[in-house]
Formats: structure tokens, sequence, C-alpha cells
């Protein structure tokens, strides 16, 4: 088992680890900005809206995250200075203006009792460990909402698509990735998660 808090009361600072993760789970994404992971992880440290994320540790070891936001407040808030310091300006610009719409976009009828999860990832060597279950079922424990929506599950992701099943998530949509996209990353569908207490 694993201890899980919310990032901005854990007594470390947190926030690399986060990037770290993140940097590890999405850097197939990020692929334009860089292929490094480390470099990527760098970029995108600053920013994480720690108090609206969850974190599992091991010891003083970040090993999961997953933020779990109201769908008005953001869980992530990108600042073009340091996206241009790390990516230089040009892809620091560019990262500024495509991913705030990626990474920024509100929901489209925030509801007081829906609560949206994001950005859920585990540390490579903790993979497999029940790291991200024992995140998702701490969130859903420990947060106010009714219904649980997960936006953006690549279809590829067989074990993570297990573990929401199991958990007791409900694919409701499935949009499809244009044809050379979906070559270039290997994922045919974004899918769309919900669970109902």
């Amino acid at each position: 088992m694993f201890r899980v808090v919310r990032a901005d009361q854990a007594e470390f600072d947190v926030r690399q680890g986060i990037s770290k993760i993140f940097a590890d789970g999405f850097t197939q994404w990020l692929g334009f900005f860089s292929r490094d992971p480390l470099k990527i992880a760098d970029t995108f440290a600053h920013m994480f809206v720690l108090d609206q994320f969850y974190v599992a540790l091991n010891g003083k070891e970040v090993v999961g995250m997953a933020a779990c936001t109201d769908g008005i407040s953001h869980s992530v808030r990108l600042d073009k200075k340091e996206l241009r310091k790390h990516l230089g300006f040009y892809k620091g610009t560019m990262a500024a203006i495509f991913l705030k719409k990626e990474f920024e976009a509100p929901f489209v009828q925030p509801s007081n009792e829906v609560g949206s999860i994001e950005f859920v990832g585990t540390a490579d060597e903790f993979r497999g460990q029940g790291v991200a279950s024992q995140l998702i079922l701490h969130i859903i424990k420990h947060t106010p909402y009714e219904v649980y929506l997960i936006e953006e599950v690549a279809d590829t992701n067989i074990p993570a698509m297990k573990m929401y099943s199991k958990l007791g998530f409900e694919e409701y949509k499935r949009r499809p990735i244009p044809n050379k996209r979906a070559q270039k990353i290997g994922i045919n569908y974004i899918v769309s998660l919900r669970y109902t207490k």
C-alpha cells in the first residue's frame, strides 16, 4: 500500500516527481516539443496546480499522480515564459498556444455533482502494483462528487482501460484520431469514461 495525499499537503515538494511521471506518460503526445523525457519534465514542472492533484507516495518518492477538478478550476496552468525558457522562443510559444487549448479547456457544462479525473500516471517501476487504482479510489472516497469523468484515455492503453472497467467506469464516448496522426502516435480513438457513485 502506498500513502495517498493531496499534493499541496505533502510534507515535501512533489512537483518534480509529478513532472517526471507526466513526462514518462505523455512524451509520445509531446514529441513535437521534445522526445527527451527529462526535458519534458523540466519544461512542464511549473504547470501543476497542487491543490488539484493527489499523489501516491512511497516514502519520499512520488510513485503516482492524478488530478481531480470541479470542471471549472484547472489542474494545470501553463506559463509562456517557462515554456520559452526550456523549449526556445518558437516551440515555447507554440506549446503555450496549442497546449493551453488542450490542457486548460473548460467543461462544456460544468456541474456541482461532476468531478473530472485527469493526468492519471504511475512511475514506470511501480506500474502493475495498484498505484493508479489506489489513487482513483482515494479521490472517489475523499471528494464530494456523485459522478466522475475521465475524458481522455487512449483506446490502445489496455491496462488503463481494464483498470477503469474494474473500478466501475463505463465508456460513454469515443472520438476517432485522424488517420495520419493515429498512425504516428499509435492510438485510434480517445475514449471517455464515467463512474457514478
